[in-house]
């Protein structure tokens, strides 16, 4: 797999190569297995029970909870969010529930902030130029509540690594062990604990999260992400694969997007043709009947 090179988030979100046949074309976005996307809006949902053995909490807290389902789980975010939501979004946080389901209900799964940021930066871009921000906060709210963790402890925690990144540079971010201070903590204890000095479950949400880290540091060169990844104890080459997995999801999303975008386009262009058809009949007729 292939190093990520130097590249923003922006440049994610929209330099993809337009490659489109066809409004009913098949498309897969793979976060991960399993997670597909096809840009003809339908979906088929799996209910897959995860294991009943005790997880984790969020937030550090440990308390052991029989696990639901993943059908309990996205039976609880559209219990919390009852407006029908778009099906280009809602196919993707279908697909991502699940998927985020599996990686909560780990016996190893423990919550930290690079998780968050991770998550936080994902949900942002897929929801990007969603028609309401008042909705696309309340879906949020829905969808973290619906995996029994704190939404506001996510934008919170999410909001202080991006405070702190932004007063990085790249050989201050990798020395995090060598200086003292709230993220520095949690950065050390990330290290610690994926060393084998406790539970860590690493994810594609902790990868994205490194990334947007690394980025708002103008730490944009492939040796910066791999001295990072040797300090947090993290397999660079797991790392690499899901950050290119989720260029090629931003990618499609993009593309499948342009596609709604044209649909509703044309949508209008047929509907205002039409009444202006509708009025040159009734101008017609209504110069017929006064003749």
């Amino acid at each position: 797999m292939a190093a990520v090179t130097s590249l923003s988030f922006t440049a994610l979100g929209h330099s993809s190569e337009r490659k489109v046949s066809s409004a009913s074309s098949t498309r897969s976005l793979g976060f991960g297995e399993g997670f597909r996307f096809r840009s003809n809006f339908s979906y088929e949902s799996v209910c897959v029970r995860s294991s009943s053995s005790s997880s984790r909490m969020v937030v550090q807290c440990m308390s052991t909870v029989d696990a639901p389902t993943v059908s309990e789980t996205k039976y609880n975010f559209l219990k919390a969010y009852k407006k029908p939501i778009p099906s280009i979004y809602n196919t993707v946080l279908q697909e991502l529930i699940v998927q985020q389901h599996l990686m909560r209900y780990k016996r190893t799964y423990r919550y930290d902030a690079v998780f968050a940021l991770g998550f936080v930066t994902v949900y942002d871009q897929l929801m990007e130029g969603y028609p309401s921000d008042e909705d696309r906060n309340a879906i949020f709210q829905a969808y973290v509540k619906a995996l029994n963790e704190d939404p506001e402890q996510y934008r919170k925690d999410a909001q202080k690594l991006e405070d702190w990144a932004r007063t990085q540079n790249a050989s201050l971010l990798i020395e995090f062990k060598s200086r003292e201070g709230e993220v520095e903590g949690i950065l050390k204890d990330i290290a610690e604990r994926a060393g084998g000095n406790g539970s860590f479950s690493y994810s594609r949400f902790f990868a994205v999260g490194l990334f947007r880290l690394l980025e708002l540091a103008n730490a944009s060169e492939p040796s910066y992400l791999e001295k990072l990844c040797s300090s947090l104890n993290i397999n660079k080459r797991s790392v690499d694969r899901d950050l290119d997995v989720y260029r090629n999801l931003l990618s499609k999303l993009v593309q499948a997007k342009e596609l709604l975008r044209e649909y509703v386009d044309r949508e209008e262009r047929a509907e205002s043709q039409s009444q202006k058809a509708n009025e040159a009949v009734k101008n017609c007729l209504g110069e017929y009947q006064s003749v």
